[in-house]
């Protein structure tokens, strides 16, 4: 029960302040106050977060997606769904929040996708620019990042400037390599049509029919 409630109960704290409900729990019972509808969410949230502790260590970024999971609205028709649509694979998102963001990706010039690390903000952001491409709403990707360490050392990388920004852009390129495969990525990258830049070679660009996507943005500010 350790693992599912978390270090002072805060997997279920997290999960009061996401529903708005209150949760009492004595040993291996929880009763739950709030709305119908929000303690029904709530018990099913649980039931999941109880099935994972028995193969998984339950963390914060568990129990969010767990809530997102939990908190989409049943009954709506399947059209409604936010699906991005590549040619390898489809990707649905999963819960409100990943449906908006979707939404707004597509319908915005500008998007700010802001939550914690492992809920798809990136890889959702490569989904909709690999679509964009595919269907020629785009002709180029733009991959930006702050040449930032995390914690580590990295030193004097050799190479010219995409191959020493390389390491920073694993992620990104994770998700293009599912998406596309790698050798296509590569003829790509090579035709300069998926652009690798730093943050900082990016000042006084114009950049016409691209698709950029600044990832770790909390590290463009000093």
């Amino acid at each position: 029960m350790a693992n599912l409630s978390g270090h002072l109960d805060e997997h279920l704290r997290q999960i009061e302040k996401g529903l708005n409900i209150k949760i009492k729990n004595r040993g291996n019972r929880f009763q739950l106050k709030g709305s119908e509808d929000s303690t029904e969410i709530g018990r099913q949230v649980l039931k999941d977060l109880f099935v994972m502790t028995k193969k998984a260590t339950i963390d914060p970024e568990r129990v969010h997606m767990s809530l997102q999971e939990h908190s989409r609205p049943e009954g709506k028709p399947e059209e409604k769904d936010e699906i991005i649509k590549t040619r390898r694979k489809g990707i649905r998102a999963r819960g409100t929040n990943q449906m908006a963001y979707v939404r707004s990706i597509r319908a915005e010039d500008l998007t700010f996708g802001i939550g914690p690390a492992g809920t798809g903000k990136t890889y959702l952001a490569v989904a909709a620019s690999v679509e964009a491409l595919e269907t020629d709403q785009v002709r180029r990707i733009v991959l930006v990042r702050p040449a930032v360490e995390a914690g580590e050392r990295l030193g004097f990388l050799p190479g010219d400037m995409s191959q020493k920004v390389d390491p920073y852009l694993r992620p990104m390129y994770d998700a293009l390599y599912e998406m596309i495969g790698f050798e296509q990525v590569s003829r790509l990258i090579e035709r300069n049509i998926i652009e690798i830049a730093p943050l900082a070679f990016m000042r006084v660009r114009t950049l016409n029919e691209c698709f950029i996507i600044l990832d770790e943005a909390q590290n463009t500010t000093a």
